[in-house]
Formats: structure tokens, C-alpha cells, sequence
């Protein structure tokens, strides 16, 4: 009996040292792969900086592609979480909408516990330069976006065949990848910057796709050709 009530406390210790080791490795790699570039970064030296073997390594990541995403995982992972959690009978736009305004503090907090926001936007930089990581990127969005979609049609009581959730996902998941993307290139680094550069196009998404366009005009004043 007595083993079996020290059982929990050591398994809990367990999990938190390997979370330390594979928030250390993310950030280990993150910082490299800024310093140095992607391509010129090793597993070896990743490893080194937290001082544990190659073999450790490859117990939490198949390989620097999937560490360099790691953190942009967490970070959708608490996005697909929040849509899941919004009200029943929420408008699925609405309910997107919502959980990604909910999300950013714990966006936040993923990010900070391993590494400063602004070498989290030099690594998005790093991303969106390394043709490797961009494509494996764009290959997980779409992976995460059919997620959301079964998600949206689950919460609607919807046929998963249903097009309707995933073009809906489809087109707040563009508004916000340029929203990224122009955050990418600007020189602010707060989480409330990308938030107000994405509440701002998603504001314009539905205008932009059911009324006729000014020429020179944006949706609520915003001018189409503002970057």
C-alpha cells in the first residue's frame, strides 16, 4: 500500500523533468536555428546545449523539422482546444472568432514558458524563409484545419461530407495566415500587436466576400491596399 501511494508523486515527477527536457530541446533548437539557420543547425549540437545525448533527442522528436515546429503546434493545439470548448448552439464563425480571442492569453503563456515572444517571431521569420519548414508548415495547417472542420461540423450536427465547415475554416485560416504574415514583417513583437492585425482582417473577411468593392475604399475605412 505504501508503494502504491508513492506512485503518483514519482510519476508526476517523471512527466515534469521530461517536460523540462522537451521545453529545453525547443528552445535549444529555436535559438540555434536563429543564430545559425535551420539548414546549418545539427541534431548533435541541439543536443549538446542541453547537454544530453543524440538518443535523448530522438525520444521526444523524430528529427529538427519536428522540433522547429513544436512550439507553432502547441499553439494551434490551443486553438482546436478553445473552438471545442466555445458554447453550443454558437455560430460556428462566431465560435471561431471567439475561442481565437480567448486563445491569445494562453497562446501567450505557450510561448513565454519556453522562449522570449521576440525569438518566437525570429523563428517565425526563420519559418517562413526555409522552404523545408515552410512547406512542412503548410502541410500541418492543413492537417489542423480539417480538425477544426470536424469540430465545426460536430458542434452544427453536420454530415462530415458537409463542405460548409471547411470552407469556413479554410477562410479564416488565410485571413490568418497573412495577418501572420504582416506581422512577420513589421517591427512589433507583442502578442497584442498580431492579435489587433488579425481581429482587424478577420473584421473585413465577411464584408470583403458579400459586398462590392471601392476602388480605393476598404471595408470600414481600412484601404484594401494598407499593408
Amino acid at each position: 500500500m505504501k508503494h502504491a501511494m508513492r506512485a503518483t508523486p514519482v510519476c508526476g515527477l517523471r512527466e515534469r523533468k521530461k517536460q523540462r527536457t522537451r521545453d529545453a530541446l525547443i528552445r535549444a533548437a529555436i535559438e540555434l536555428f536563429v543564430v545559425k539557420g535551420y539548414e546549418r543547425t545539427t541534431v548533435d549540437e541541439i543536443a549538446a546545449e542541453v547537454e544530453v545525448s543524440q538518443r535523448t533527442f530522438f525520444r521526444y522528436f523524430a528529427g529538427k523539422e519536428e522540433v522547429a515546429l513544436a512550439l507553432e503546434d502547441s499553439v494551434e493545439e490551443a486553438f482546436v482546444t478553445a473552438v471545442a470548448e466555445r458554447p453550443a448552439g454558437e455560430p460556428p464563425f462566431e465560435a471561431l472568432r471567439a475561442a481565437l480571442d480567448e486563445s491569445w492569453h494562453s497562446i501567450s503563456a505557450v510561448i513565454a514558458a519556453v522562449v522570449p515572444l521576440s525569438t518566437y517571431m525570429a523563428m517565425y521569420r526563420v519559418i517562413e524563409s526555409t522552404p523545408t519548414l515552410l512547406s512542412a508548415q503548410m502541410r500541418h495547417s492543413a492537417l489542423v484545419e480539417g480538425r477544426l472542420a470536424s469540430v465545426i461540423a460536430a458542434r452544427e450536427g453536420l454530415d462530415p461530407a458537409d463542405p460548409r465547415p471547411r470552407v469556413l475554416v479554410a477562410a479564416v485560416g488565410g485571413v490568418i495566415r497573412v495577418a501572420q504574415r504582416l506581422w512577420g514583417d513589421g517591427d512589433e513583437t507583442s502578442v497584442e500587436s498580431i492579435r489587433r492585425i488579425t481581429e482587424e482582417h478577420l473584421d473585413m473577411l465577411v464584408p470583403v466576400l458579400a459586398q462590392p468593392w471601392d476602388e480605393h475604399q476598404g471595408v470600414s475605412g481600412i484601404s484594401l491596399f494598407q499593408t
